[in-house]
């Protein structure tokens, strides 16, 4: 994959300037850069659903595999299952039809050259999706994505999690040349995130990866693609993300310290002329040299680098307007299920304690989100009570950002009572929207965009007990690090759910909550066997699913 000279920009907001970049086949490359360098972007010209304004990329003639950030599934494939699903990903059946149909008109026109090349083409495709091995390919993916137990369910009583791992599985099945992948680790478990990052790194094609999870680039990447908002340049580097890290810190440092020694230079030869056009009119000499330092300086002011820009970051700080009770939350053998005969919780009981950070963790599908939906009463429990102290105010973070209404704006989502409007603009811009970003519908929003309005509305709520279902999908590194700095030093409670290690390492988890899979339940009752941790470690978190009786 080449391009050369490529240009793009919307009005005066320039895109790519002159980009230049070459991959080679079977390389694994991570394409980062800040929130809106054009990233994803560059994955819809590769689609041919951007066009660009000048400049030429060349593709491999091969077929594409591409995951959006936000996975939708359509109305028309809600009722089919899963294994159905991920099987289309290789529309073997389709294909048969067309290459049948080829071979009907080719029995009419035997000597028609365009008929005999459709048909071989056709059965190139088909003879590249490995028919003879389709059924164990497939089972094999579904079951190191953890969805072999549910290949018979519909795609509409899939959790978020849960469709977003089947829609990944859809892409690795579909054995493309090229996959296109948009941060592909947002909802998944840590034990399937680990089976993704081994067949990626063993993959047998070329991989372009757009990621916040920097563990997860630096376990696949031999390239990165950095796109640089501030000049609108690409450059490749070599290595993984830490590599790339370490290059662009010693490139950036020695052409700071370029421009530095170049307006020093600027400042003597600026000192001298003043000096000389200063000079009385008979120090000719003076003068003399004062014009050919003139010269000098023109130069120099011509070749002055520019330092690249610093972006502004979110700016947060969550404050309750009053204390909880010393026990916000209660839950009482809660017994809830979706399905009669198959709880997800049985008689679960558990109390926080004021200040708690509380974490909730399993892999998808098991319920984890459901409690959390419980707790705020979206859901009502078969059985038990959940009780909340007189004093206890929450407000919910929601992984599929459904607090927002996206046919409303911004400002109209985060609205209250307690806020003017002007002290809304202020917070708001915290948030990095400004002027009339403000009156933009939610429904045009990027994911990262929306994920930042609904933390601003979490924030004004003042709530002293936040419930916050994976709230580092869709943001960069350096605003995780902020919000998790915040939330560590919040003095409220605190229930998550994350499978982000590092996040939960930075908020300083006390307790930790585990939701067996399926499989590791009790297999007389077929009840799910919870258990709390006490103390929690990043080894606990990771390897959760090893868990006996001697760490609880």
């Amino acid at each position: 994959m080449k391009a050369t000279n490529l240009n793009l920009a919307y009005g005066t907001k320039v895109v790519y300037d002159n980009c230049n970049f070459n991959l080679e086949n079977d390389d694994k490359t991570g394409i980062v850069g800040v929130n809106g360098a054009g990233k994803t972007t560059l994955f819809r010209i590769i689609l041919g659903k951007q066009e660009f304004d000048a400049g030429e990329i060349v593709l491999p003639s091969l077929r594409v595999g591409y995951l959006p950030q936000e996975i939708t599934i359509p109305k028309e494939h809600e009722n089919i299952t899963v294994w159905e699903y991920v099987a289309a990903g290789r529309p073997v059946d389709d294909l048969q039809i067309k290459l049948n149909a080829e071979y009907e008109k080719l029995a009419k026109y035997p000597e028609s050259k365009v008929i005999l090349e459709r048909i071989n083409k056709l059965q190139d495709l088909i003879d590249s999706y490995d028919i003879e091995n389709f059924d164990y390919e497939l089972l094999k993916i579904l079951e190191k994505t953890n969805l072999a137990d549910l290949m018979d369910q519909k795609m509409a009583e899939l959790s978020g999690g849960q469709k977003s791992k089947v829609a990944f599985a859809r892409v690795l099945f579909e054995n493309a040349g090229l996959l296109l992948l948009d941060e592909p680790t947002n909802h998944l478990d840590v034990e399937t995130k680990q089976f993704v990052a081994n067949f990626l790194r063993n993959y047998h094609g070329t991989v372009l990866l757009i990621s916040h999870d920097i563990e997860f680039l630096n376990q696949i990447t031999n390239k990165i693609l950095f796109v640089n908002k501030s000049t609108h340049k690409m450059k490749v580097y070599r290595g993984n993300y830490d590599d790339f890290r370490r290059q662009y810190a010693e490139e950036k440092a020695a052409e700071d310290a370029r421009i530095t020694e170049q307006e020093r230079e600027i400042k003597r030869l600026s000192e001298f002329v003043a000096r000389a056009r200063a000079a009385k009119r008979s120090n000719t000499a003076l003068i003399g040299m004062g014009h050919q330092r003139e010269k000098v300086l023109a130069k120099k002011l011509a070749e002055l680098g520019t330092r690249e820009q610093e972006y502004a970051h979110v700016t947060m700080q969550i404050t309750p307007t009053k204390q909880s009770g010393k026990t916000p939350l209660e839950v009482q053998n809660l017994t809830f299920g979706y399905n009669e005969g198959n709880d997800l919780y049985d008689r679960l009981s558990f109390s926080l304690t004021r200040g708690e950070r509380f974490l909730i963790v399993g892999e998808n599908g098991v319920g984890k989100s459901t409690l959390l939906k419980l707790i705020v009463g979206q859901l009502s429990p078969h059985e038990g009570s959940i009780i909340l102290s007189q004093n206890t105010t929450i407000a919910y973070y929601a992984q599929e950002l459904e607090i927002l209404d996206e046919k409303r704006t911004i400002l109209e989502n985060v609205s209250s009572y307690d806020f003017t409007d002007t002290e809304l603009r202020g917070m708001l811009s915290n948030f990095l929207f400004y002027d009339d970003d403000i009156y933009k519908k939610v429904e045009v929003l990027s994911p990262g965009e929306k994920a930042r309005v609904a933390l601003c509305k979490i924030l004004l709520q003042r709530a002293n007990l936040i419930i916050l279902d994976e709230p580092t999908n869709h943001f960069d590194p350096e605003t995780q690090k902020i919000i998790g700095q915040n939330l560590k030093d919040y003095s409220g409670t605190i229930i998550m759910v994350s499978h982000n290690p590092a996040f939960v390492e930075q908020i300083g988890i006390t307790r930790m909550l585990v939701v067996p899979s399926r499989s590791d339940r009790d297999e007389k009752t077929k009840r799910p066997a919870l258990a709390v941790i006490k103390n929690y470690s990043r080894e606990l978190l990771e390897y959760y699913y090893y868990l006996n009786s001697e760490l609880i």
